[in-house]
This record gives structure tokens, sequence and C-alpha cells, in this order.
């Protein structure tokens, strides 16, 4: 099977079958990204895709679920979704779920009807990075689309009964925007059926605006403290049932796993016990490695 360059996946998709059906991304300008900045964006050829779905049946006749990737490749047209779709399901006949990464501009070139057909086709799961339910963040962090237009295509998606995780970014509006950023984000995601939330903290890599203000100390990073507090008035905030917080990324200042809002008074206890560890520490920044990961004393 073909595969170009770094291939990414949320890490609740270890176990699927990974299909490349294009690469790079097809916006690839948000300012706190560099994964792929140097690939150009690209669709891959439709009889490539099929070859690669046929030596799949080949060699993985039982695959349940399969992970289209790269960076978006809910960008692809509604139709050339459904026949990959349907080739999957002439090839892979025990496969249920088609996922794969989203953003919400995809979504807003896809009808209401074509939403349902794909699910209809087994097309579900997607992973879309909102990052942030704040208008000045999704502005500084050159998303491509407003708050409003976020919270109108993840209903879209509600109503085709398409479950969908979202990223969230900690952080993202910067140090002593906490609160709002934590509220923000809560009350547009708490009008959706989301069904899990994938949480990071900000971190950029040399290559990207972020990390260049980051650098000359236009854009002042959250400590420990803030971080935790963001952390916990999200948490509060949030009233979705059933949904599940995934924030185990390295780059985390507490790892946190639990379902909304069964779990919320443990994960809450995880915060405060994160806050007494930390003790003096709190007041400073993280020093992070690769992947944003906090380096621990």
């Amino acid at each position: 099977m073909k595969y170009t360059g770094i291939t990414y996946r949320p890490p609740f998709e270890a176990d699927s079958l990974l299909l490349q059906v294009t690469q790079g991304c097809s916006h690839n300008r948000c300012s706190f990204c560099t994964m792929y900045r140097d690939i150009p964006f690209q669709i891959e050829r439709m009889e490539q895709i099929e070859q690669d779905i046929r030596e799949a049946g080949q060699f993985l006749p039982h695959a349940r679920r399969v992970f289209l990737v790269n960076g978006d490749a809910f960008v692809l047209s509604a139709h050339d979704l459904a026949h990959i779709a349907q080739l999957i399901r002439s090839h892979l006949p025990a496969v249920d779920t088609i996922a794969m990464y989203a953003s919400v501009r995809n979504i807003q070139g896809k009808t209401d009807d074509e939403l349902k057909q794909l699910r209809a086709l087994g097309v579900n799961d997607l992973n879309i990075g909102l990052e942030s339910g704040l208008e000045s963040v999704l502005i500084h962090m050159n998303k491509g689309y407003s708050a409003g237009q976020a919270l109108h295509e993840l209903q879209r998606l509600d109503r085709a009964g398409m479950s969908y995780g979202v990223n969230v970014i900690l952080g993202a509006a910067g140090a002593k925007h906490f609160r709002e950023h934590a509220e923000a984000t809560a009350d547009l995601l708490n009008k959706t059926k989301v069904s899990l939330i994938f949480t990071g903290t900000v971190h950029a890599d040399p290559g990207c605006p972020l990390f260049e203000e980051m650098q000359n100390g236009s854009f002042e990073e959250s400590t420990f403290e803030e971080y935790l507090l963001e952390e916990e008035i999200l948490l509060k905030r949030l009233t979705l049932e059933g949904c599940l917080i995934f924030g185990l990324h390295p780059s985390n200042v507490v790892p946190l796993r639990g379902y909304l809002c069964k779990d919320k008074e443990k994960m809450l206890l995880e915060i405060q016990k994160r806050r007494r560890q930390l003790g003096e520490r709190l007041h400073t920044h993280p020093i992070r490695c690769e992947e944003g990961a906090i380096i621990q004393p």
C-alpha cells in the first residue's frame, strides 16, 4: 500500500487500517501547525486507492475499521468518498466504520443529503480540529472559519447522525485569557452532540507563525496554574452526557480520561492532585520536548 511522508492518525485509531487518499492538508495555514508544511496538498489517484483497497482485502480481510489519511481526507468530494466507501464495503466486508480527519471547511462543502448518504455508507467518527470556540483564537490561529460557522457545521453532522470528535487546544488564547477561552469553547460544544473531546496544550515547532510569536514574546504561554484552571473551568462548564474526554496527549499538564458527566468529579480531583504535586512550580511555564511533551523534574 502507498504511503507518502509521515502518516498521522489519532491515538485511538492505533488498530485501524490506514488508507492514504490524500497527501498533505488542503488548508495547511494554521498558525500553530507544521505537520504538513513541506508536503504539497494532493489528492491520490483513484486507481491507486482502488489498488490499495484490493491489497488490503487480501491481507487484512477481517479489518473492522478504516482510517483515511492524511491531513483532512474529508476534503474529498462526497462522490469520491462514497465511491471509496463502496469499494471498501466490497473488498473489506467486515468494515463497519470509515473514519478520517476533517475540518469545518470540509463539512461546508457537502449538502445535508450527501452527509446522510456518507453516514449510510459507514463514514463516521470524524476527527475535527476545532481547537477553540473563541472567535479571537480562531482568527489568530488562522483556522479559516468563525465560531458561528463551526457550530453550524457540527450541528449539521448531528442532524446527519454522524459522530465526531473535536480537538481542543488548552492555552490557545494565551496567558490571562484562559477563563474566556474555556467558557466560550464549552458553550459552543454544549450545543452539539460531540462524542469525544481530545485535549492538548498549545505548543509550536520552528517553521510556524506561533513559534515565532512565542519566541519574541508577542504570545505569552500560560503557566501550569493557568492551564489547570482553564481545564477545570472547561470541565465544570461542559454539560454533555456520554462524551469522552481524551486528555492523554503528552503536552497535557495532567493526563485525563473519562466520560461526561459520569467521571467529571474524578477528573476534577485529578486536576487538584496535580496542582498539589506542582507546588512552587505552579506559576512557572512548562519546559517541552518533542510533540510538546512536558519535561517533568
